[in-house]
């Protein structure tokens, strides 16, 4: 734990650092590194610890983003207020799309959830009624202000982005170790043996959908105010697979893994810009070589270990 709180200690030091010793464009791309990190922390929720094969999603990023989008152009809404808002129309579609198919298990939910974020992308594409755009998109969001600061520059950014995701790793670690963090693992771990035992499966796989969606939607607000227009390809099914594979990479259920993962899948290929032809054959290559060597991920979960308290009115010993 000592260990764990130094490394953390360290890591945050060195982010909080880094736009004093980087350039613009540097601190751009770890502005990217860091909405993809917070994108892929929320699908950790559904995927890392509900165990559920999620690959949509981009559908409750894109939500967030063009509603946050669409009611700031219209009505002038300030962005960043509109966070609360895009989450909880996010999560409201979750709840919506996720209840009919909560049951399904491995592939199954896997290739429906592609359907999702597919349908959301061809709505967004045929302009559904008459506000997102078409294909164009959305212009003019206003730039996001902070007590009467304009955040305006990549290094504005960077702080706004990295303290999301520091106030996100904050919530999934109490998430972690509540009771119903636990009872996710419990059903990642063993369905069946989780349903035995008193948990209402459905319910809290439904929960976890709806959560991360949540999480998705606020952090679309944040990426239409960074790049002040929204298209539909901004949200295909590519960013969904990026999503993904950033979780199963990193280690799924692991917060300093799917970190690791965001750095290295949206990070890394920068470093070989100048080797564009070769590059993702590399990539790829190695992600082969991930799956055969370490298909846990690079930092997996550690096992936990939970203190089994005496039932004293059992008798037990205090």
């Amino acid at each position: 734990m000592k260990n764990t709180t130094i490394i953390f200690g360290i890591s945050a030091l060195a982010i909080a650092c880094a736009p004093f010793a980087l350039n613009t464009y540097w601190v751009d791309v770890l502005n990217n590194v860091g909405l993809y990190a917070i994108l892929a922390l929320s699908l950790n929720i559904i995927l890392g610890h509900a165990g559920l094969f999620h690959m949509g999603h981009a559908a409750f990023y894109a939500i967030g983003a063009y509603t946050a989008a669409i009611l700031n152009t219209t009505y002038g809404v300030p962005i960043l207020w509109l966070m609360p808002v895009a989450g909880v129309l996010a999560g409201l579609f979750a709840l919506v799309v996720a209840r009919p198919i909560i049951h399904l298990r491995g592939d199954y939910l896997l290739i429906v959830t592609i359907g999702i974020v597919e349908i959301v992308r061809i709505a967004l594409i045929n302009n559904v009624f008459d506000l997102t755009g078409g294909a164009n998109g959305i212009f003019g969001i206003s730039r996001p202000s902070v007590f009467g600061f304009k955040i305006t520059k990549p290094q504005h950014f960077y702080y706004l982005i990295w303290g999301f995701a520091a106030a996100t790793i904050f919530l999934l670690l109490r998430l972690e170790h509540s009771r119903f963090g636990r009872a996710l693992l419990y059903i990642k771990e063993d369905e069946v043996a989780a349903g035995g035992s008193g948990i209402n499966v459905p319910q809290l796989k439904l929960i976890a959908f709806v959560i991360g969606a949540v999480w998705a939607g606020m952090t679309g607000t944040i990426y239409a105010a960074k790049m002040t227009i929204i298209a539909p390809e901004s949200f295909s099914f590519a960013e969904s697979v990026v999503l993904f594979t950033i979780v199963i990479l990193g280690g799924s259920g692991s917060i300093p893994g799917v970190i690791l993962g965001a750095f290295l899948l949206v990070g890394l290929p920068e470093l070989f810009r100048g080797l564009a032809e070769y590059r993702m054959m590399v990539f790829g290559a190695a992600m082969v070589l991930m799956m055969i060597f370490r298909n846990q991920g690079l930092v997996p979960p550690a096992p936990k270990h939970y203190a089994i308290k005496p039932d004293l009115r059992a008798g037990g010993a205090q």
